[in-house]
């Protein structure tokens, strides 16, 4: 799937050329790469013996490639702003297509997750969400129905990357409850 061609938090990162395809997929090292040239150039602190106009668009442009960056880091705000893109939105508490199932399978893990005594026990979660688990498969499956075009598919896969995530922080709240 394109994204829209006006600028785009990829046009402001330059992540792509007008001319590629710019996907979901990406290589999060070369991103940072470009955010940090980026940022050498535009930061505010290389304004300040310039005219209050430079320093207010050096704020403006830095603000800009920040945000930017920070889209497209995660898959869940790459994925989401895509959509944006696309003109689907996932608004907050309309996640009735969420199924039994799966709630069912958060309640446990948010139950264990309360239950943990050590980080270890933490830690196993986090892994089971992340890495090798759940947030890994949903990438590849939101990255496969964007290439394809299934918008609705995405949205789907992106609203339970949603719960994911969250007890991915929860998680880390936990992680930092023991230190």
């Amino acid at each position: 799937m394109k994204a829209h061609p006006t600028l785009t938090s990829w046009r402001v990162i330059a992540y792509c050329s007008p001319v590629s395809d710019c996907t979901f997929t990406l290589d999060t090292q070369k991103l940072q790469k470009k955010y940090l040239q980026l940022q050498r150039l535009l930061h505010p602190d290389n304004f300040s013996q310039k005219s209050e106009r430079e320093q207010e668009y050096s704020e403006s442009q830095s603000a800009l490639v920040n945000k930017a960056y920070e889209t497209l880091l995660k898959p869940l705000s790459r994925g989401l702003y895509m959509l944006e893109l696309q003109g689907l939105n996932i608004e907050e508490g309309t996640d009735s297509a969420v199924n039994s199932e799966l709630l069912m399978e958060l309640m446990e893990i948010n139950e264990a997750l309360d239950a943990v005594q050590t980080p270890q026990e933490a830690n196993e979660i986090g892994q089971d969400t992340k890495g090798t688990g759940k947030l890994a498969d949903l990438t590849e499956q939101i990255d496969t129905a964007l290439n394809k075009g299934e918008l609705q598919t995405a949205k789907a896969l992106l609203t339970k990357m949603k719960y994911f995530a969250n007890i991915e922080e929860k998680v880390k709240e936990k992680l930092s409850s023991f230190m």
